[in-house]
C-alpha cells in the first residue's frame, strides 16, 4: 500500500464513526454510511460490488448523484428522512458506474451513535425484469383469451367449466356468470355425449382431441370444430371451439345446388348447351337433343354455329361479338336442323357460367314467331278497318276513358285525336254527372254487353248535332268499342219528311176548305153589307166585329191557298236592305202602338242577291210582326244584315220578348203550332218554306226572359 492510500484510509476512518463502520462491514446487504453533509463516508464490499466502484471512488460523493433517474421530490424526501432520524423502505432506481441504472430495494435509517445515516440496498433488477415479463405474458395471454375470435373454455377432467372467453358466451348466447360452474355436457345434445367420453379418455392420457361436435345455444344448435389441450394450467384443460355452422350449411347448400343444377339441367324444358371458347358443344341436355334433332354424340361433334341458317350467319357473328364484349346476350336466330327443318330459336348466352364453360339456353319460338306474325297482320287489318271506318270509333277502358279514336270520330266531334285520348266520354260530350239517360246506358252496357245512347251538342258553328253512341262491352281485352254516328241529317230528314207529310195533308185540306168556305163567305159578306145599310147605326158595332172576323177568316183562307198550290216565283236581283226598310216602314205604325222601337244595323255596300222580293218581304213581315206582338211591354227590335265568311247573307231579327223554351223551338214552323193565343202557326210555316225554297236556312235562339233571335242565312249566288 502506498503512502497516499494509507492516508486516504486514515481520513475515511477518521470521517466515519468506528461503530458505524463496523455495522457497515457486518451488514449482509450492500450498505453505505452517509454523513450529515449527505456524502458517502463509508461503504462495504457488497455496496462497492453492486455500484461497480471501489471504496475510494465512492467515498466523498454526494448521495443524490446516484439517484439522478429518480424525481427530485422523492430524492428530497430521502434527504429529509436522513436528517429527521426517521426510517424509510422503498423501491427505486439507482445510477451506477457507466450510467447504468439498476432497480433496488432500499432502507434508510438514522445512526444511533452519530449524526450519520445508513443506506441499505439490494439489486432486484433481474427479479423485477422477470416479474415484468411474467406480467406481460399473463396480460398477453389474458388478451388472447378474451379477444380470440374462437370460443375458449377452461375445464377440469370431469367437464366442470372454470372459465370461458367472450367468444364462447356469444356462441351459446349466455352471460359468463350463467356458464361458469356448469358442466360441458349441459351444452352438448344427449345423442353426442359419447364424444365427451372419448375426449375425456384422450385428455386423461395427456393427448389432444380434435373433431366436430354440436352445442346447444339459446335459439338452436350450432356445429363447432374443437381442439382440446390437456393440463394447461392447474390441472385445467382447454378447448378451442370454432363455429362452422354457416360453413357446413354452405357446404350442404352447395351440394344441394349441385344436385339441383343437375336435376334442372337434365329435366329442363328449355335446351341447355355448355360450350368452350371455340364454340364446340361440350354438354347438352335431353331438350337440346330434341330441339336440334340429333343424338348426343352428333351434337358433341359440332359447333353451335354449324346449325345456324346460312343467311343468318352474319347476324349470329354480330351476336357472338356482342357476347364476348358484354359477357351475356339475348337474341333470336334462325337455325337449320340436320333434317332441313327451319326453327326460330330464342337463346340466352352467358360466358364462364358453369365451371368456366359458356352456357346457352335455347327455346323454340317458331310457333310464337308465326303467331306474332299472324297477330301483327291481324293488328294491321284491324288498324286499317279502324282507321278507315266511315263511322266514328272509340276504344275506351272500363272507366270510359278514351284509349284510341279513329279520324272519323275526330271529324264528327270536331276535335283532334290528341284532344280525345285520355279524356272521359262524359267530358267530351259534355254529359252531366246526374244524367239518368247516360247512367241507364252504362248499366245496360254492363248487364247486356251492348247499349245505345243519343246525345245532342252544338258544334263550333253553333249548329245542333245529334250524336248516337252504340257500344259493345269488353270487345277487346278490358276495352269497350263505341261506334259514333252523326245522325243529324237523318233526324233532320225525318223531321222534314214529317213536316212534308203534314204540309201535304194541310195543302189538300187547305184546298178543300178554301173552295168550300169561299163561296159561302162571298154570300155572307154581301148580305152583311145589305143588312148594314138597312139597319142603321144602332148595330154598327156588331157589323164592324162581324166584318173584322170575316176578314180574318179570309186571311187564313189566303194563307191556306199559299200552301195548297205552288206560287209563281220569279227570281231577280234583290236588295235585301231595301226590302227590310220597306217592311219596317210598313209595320212602323203597329210598332208605335206597341211602344216598340227599331235598331237597324246594315252592312254598307251589300251586294244584291237573286231572290223573290215579295216572298222575302212576306217572311220579314211575319217575323217582325210576331216580334212586335210578343213584346207586350214594348222594347227594341234589333235588325241586322251583313255578309258572312262562307258566302252567305245573314239576316238577324232580335226581340226582347219573354223568350221560347228549347223544346218549343223545335216545333216552330209546324202547321197549327203557335205560341200566340189567336195564332195559327201558318205564318212561320210559310216563312220557313220560303227560305228553304231559296236554299237558305232559319235558326232560332231564345233565352227565357231575355228574348228570341231569328237567324236567316241566304246564299249570295
Amino acid at each position: 500500500m502506498t503512502k497516499s492510500s494509507k492516508l486516504e484510509n486514515q481520513l475515511i476512518k477518521e470521517d466515519c464513526h468506528p461503530v458505524d463502520r463496523e455495522i457497515c462491514l457486518a451488514s449482509p446487504m450492500a450498505m453505505v454510511v452517509i454523513n450529515d453533509e449527505l456524502k458517502i463516508s463509508y461503504a462495504n464490499d457488497q455496496a462497492c460490488k453492486v455500484m461497480k466502484m471501489d471504496l475510494s471512488t465512492l467515498t466523498g460523493r454526494l448521495f443524490n448523484t446516484f439517484f439522478s433517474s429518480v424525481p427530485s421530490p422523492i430524492v428530497a424526501h430521502y434527504q429529509e428522512v436522513m436528517r429527521s432520524g426517521k426510517s424509510l423502505e422503498d423501491e427505486t432506481l439507482m445510477n451506477i458506474k457507466g450510467d447504468k441504472i439498476i432497480h433496488v430495494e432500499l432502507i434508510l435509517k438514522k445512526s444511533s451513535v452519530s449524526t450519520n445515516a445508513y443506506l441499505y440496498f439490494k439489486d432486484v433488477t433481474k427479479s423485477k425484469e422477470s416479474e415484468r415479463k411474467d406480467h406481460l405474458n399473463v396480460h398477453l395471454l389474458s388478451n388472447i383469451f378474451q379477444n380470440a375470435s374462437e370460443g375458449i373454455v377452461l375445464f377440469d377432467l370431469e367437464g366442470n367449466i372454470n372459465d370461458v372467453n367472450t367468444a364462447f358466451t356469444k356462441q351459446v348466447g349466455l352471460y359468463k356468470k350463467e356458464i361458469i360452474k356448469r358442466n360441458i355436457r349441459s351444452f352438448i345434445p344427449e345423442n353426442s355425449h359419447y364424444k365427451i367420453d372419448k375426449i375425456k379418455e384422450l385428455l386423461s392420457k395427456n393427448r389432444k382431441a380434435r373433431g366436430e361436435i354440436p352445442i346447444k345455444r339459446d335459439n338452436g344448435i350450432s356445429i363447432v370444430e374443437f381442439t382440446t389441450s390437456p393440463f394447461i394450467h392447474h390441472k385445467l384443460h382447454m378447448a378451442i371451439l370454432r363455429d362452422v355452422t354457416e360453413r357446413r350449411q354452405m357446404e350442404i347448400q352447395v351440394k344441394r345446388n349441385e344436385e339441383l343444377f343437375k336435376g334442372l339441367f337434365e329435366e329442363a324444358i328449355d335446351a341447355i348447351v355448355l360450350w368452350d371458347q371455340d364454340g364446340r358443344v361440350l354438354k347438352a341436355n335431353a331438350s337440346a337433343l330434341r330441339i336440334f334433332e340429333c343424338s348426343l354424340s352428333e351434337l358433341l361433334s359440332k359447333k353451335i354455329k354449324d346449325f345456324v341458317y346460312p343467311l343468318e350467319s352474319q347476324k349470329f357473328d354480330l351476336v357472338m361479338e356482342q357476347l364476348y364484349k358484354s359477357g351475356a346476350v339475348r337474341d333470336e336466330v334462325l337455325f337449320l336442323m340436320p333434317n332441313n327443318q327451319l326453327k326460330h330459336l330464342e337463346f340466352t348466352s352467358k360466358l364462364h357460367s358453369v365451371d368456366g364453360y359458356n352456357m346457352t339456353i335455347f327455346r323454340n319460338v317458331s310457333e310464337r314467331y308465326q303467331m306474332e306474325k299472324e297477330l301483327r297482320e291481324s293488328e294491321e287489318r284491324f288498324r286499317k278497318i279502324f282507321e278507315g271506318s266511315l263511322d266514328g270509333l272509340f276504344l275506351t277502358n272500363h272507366n270510359y276513358v278514351v284509349v284510341d279514336a279513329n279520324p272519323e270520330a275526330s271529324k264528327i266531334l270536331h276535335l283532334d285525336k290528341e284532344q280525345l285520348i285520355g279524356k272521359d266520354v262524359r267530358e267530351i260530350l259534355n254529359i252531366k254527372a246526374d244524367d239518368e239517360t247516360y247512367h241507364d246506358y252504362l248499366v245496360q252496357l254492363k248487364e247486356e254487353g251492348q247499349s245505345s245512347f243519343l246525345k245532342t251538342f252544338r258544334s263550333h258553328d253553333e249548329r245542333l248535332h245529334y250524336i248516337e253512341l252504340s257500344s259493345k262491352y269488353n270487345l277487346l281485352s278490358n276495352l269497350n268499342l263505341t261506334i259514333i254516328r252523326d245522325i243529324t241529317e237523318q233526324i233532320e230528314m225525318q223531321e222534314q219528311l214529317r213536316k212534308s207529310d203534314t204540309l201535304s195533308v194541310v195543302g189538300e185540306l187547305a184546298a178543300g176548305i178554301a173552295h168550300e168556305i169561299r163561296n159561302p163567305m162571298t154570300a155572307l159578306k154581301g148580305f152583311i153589307q145589305l143588312l148594314e145599310n138597312s139597319v142603321g147605326e144602332d148595330h154598327e158595332m156588331y157589323f164592324n166585329v162581324i166584318t173584322s172576323e170575316l176578314q180574318r177568316i179570309e186571311s187564313i183562307i189566303t194563307e191556306f191557298l199559299v200552301l195548297a198550290k205552288p206560287q209563281a216565283v220569279q227570281y231577280q236581283e234583290t236588295n235585301l236592305i231595301k226590302i227590310m226598310k220597306d217592311t219596317v216602314e210598313l209595320l212602323s205604325a203597329q210598332a208605335t202602338m206597341h211602344n216598340v222601337q227599331y235598331d237597324e244595323r246594315y252592312q254598307e255596300g251589300l251586294q244584291p242577291i237573286f231572290a223573290e222580293p215579295n216572298q222575302l218581304k212576306q217572311v220579314f213581315i211575319n217575323i217582325i210582326k210576331n216580334a212586335i206582338e210578343v213584346m207586350t211591354q214594348g222594347g227594341v227590335i234589333t235588325i241586322g244584315i251583313h255578309e258572312t265568311a262562307d258566302d252567305c247573307v245573314h239576316i238577324e231579327i232580335r226581340d226582347q220578348g219573354s223568350g221560347i223554351s228549347r223544346d218549343k223551338i223545335k216545333k216552330l214552323g209546324e202547321p197549327f203550332y203557335t205560341t200566340k193565343e189567336r195564332g195559327t202557326g201558318l205564318g212561320l210555316m210559310v216563312s220557313f218554306n220560303i227560305i228553304k225554297e231559296h236554299n237558305g236556312r232559319v235558326e232560332v235562339d231564345s233565352q227565357i226572359g231575355e228574348g228570341t233571335v231569328f237567324h236567316i242565312y241566304l246564299p249570295k249566288v
